[in-house]
């Protein structure tokens, strides 16, 4: 039997501005799918990220020039349909992201499972959240961190303040740190700001260099005394071998990566090779954030804090507690979409 695909387009606020080295948004836009099969219906989310040069425009457009073609197609699992909605729409990872999460909760249904147990894995096993502080005024970083008491936080630097405000926040709080740097630094900058990291009792830094600086990523490795993950220098499957001897492990994005299906054989791979694991998020909401915590038994470290960044919500479903991130036992992404944003 066929699907039917529905989609709409949300834009929703942040409780705070949030920013990182590449500029300032007071609202996430993202794309919602929702995919029926059989009266089963499977929901995907994508958010839109300006850096990435893809639009909910551009999704959206990119679904009418070809909905027919995806309605006809003959579901039965998420493998194959991923293989074609990835040569239906070749250059949007992002709208194959929403799609294939979409499958995965559709699959999951007609299983009655949730997906973290079709993988043979426990929810006792997903590593605690971090919650992203955004870069700000050092006294607003620091509210920040007190209106979320949490156990991690993810520091987002690339300033000329970086220093200072890693002193700062090491003297409020004895919680973890995880700095991304989303590849603000040049290398004499790293180096000199990664031993002061060091000292400050940080666990990792994420992508320090920008992302084609493969020759200073070799110096930062062999000179590093903490582990350096690839985020931006790591969108796709085709890129994690190319992260070795230059990154102790890698950040795995559903949106940038294509979606759940894509993210498993990543996930393998890197095992395979000795990476670190870490499942990251792109602001989602509870819908796209359900699919990574899903995932999440099978990672390292889990950045998993979208709904908590956002003022409002497309789903209920998920459950934080001191950064422990469990879904319901319900089958698929185990979420219910909120009223207002039904179909």
């Amino acid at each position: 039997m066929s699907l039917t695909l529905k989609y709409r387009h949300n834009n929703l606020a942040f409780k705070h501005p949030f920013t990182i080295s590449k500029g300032t948004k007071t609202h996430q836009p993202s794309l919602l799918v929702e995919l029926s099969f059989n009266g089963i219906k499977g929901y995907g989310e994508a958010p839109a990220i300006s850096y990435y040069n893809i639009s909910v425009e551009k999704m959206i457009a990119d679904i009418e020039a070809q909905k027919s073609m995806l309605e006809n197609f003959d579901f039965k699992e998420p493998h194959t349909f991923w293989n074609f909605i990835n040569q239906l729409f070749p250059n949007n990872s992002f709208l194959v992201a929403a799609l294939d999460i979409a499958a995965w909760d559709i699959y999951g249904k007609i299983q009655l499972q949730p997906l973290y147990k079709l993988w043979n894995t426990s929810q006792n096993n997903t590593p605690l959240s971090d919650y992203t502080i955004g870069i700000d005024s050092i006294e607003k970083m620091l509210q920040k961190i007190d209106e979320m008491p949490l156990p991690i936080y993810k520091i987002k630097l690339g300033t000329a303040q970086d220093i200072a405000i890693m002193k700062a926040l090491r003297k409020h709080t004895n919680a973890t740190f995880r700095i991304d740097a989303n590849a603000a630094w040049t290398i004499s900058e790293a180096l000199n700001i990664l031993p002061v990291l060091k000292d400050l009792d940080v666990e990792l830094v994420e992508q320090p260099l920008a992302k084609d600086n493969w020759e200073g990523m070799k110096i930062l490795f062999k000179n590093s005394l903490l582990p350096l993950i690839a985020d931006e220098s790591c969108v796709a499957g085709s890129d994690v071998k190319k992260c070795l001897n230059y990154f102790h492990g890698i950040n795995i994005k559903l949106t940038k990566c294509g979606g759940i299906t894509p993210a498993l054989r990543m996930i393998e791979n890197a095992q395979q090779l000795g990476f670190k694991i870490m499942l990251g998020s792109m602001n989602e909401s509870t819908v796209g954030t359900a699919a990574i915590v899903q995932l999440a038994p099978q990672a390292n470290y889990l950045d998993a804090d979208g709904p908590l960044l956002l003022n409002e919500d497309t789903a209920e479903g998920l459950y934080y507690n001191f950064g422990k991130v469990s879904t319901t036992e319900t089958p698929g992404l185990g979420i219910n979409l909120n009223s207002e944003f039904l179909f």
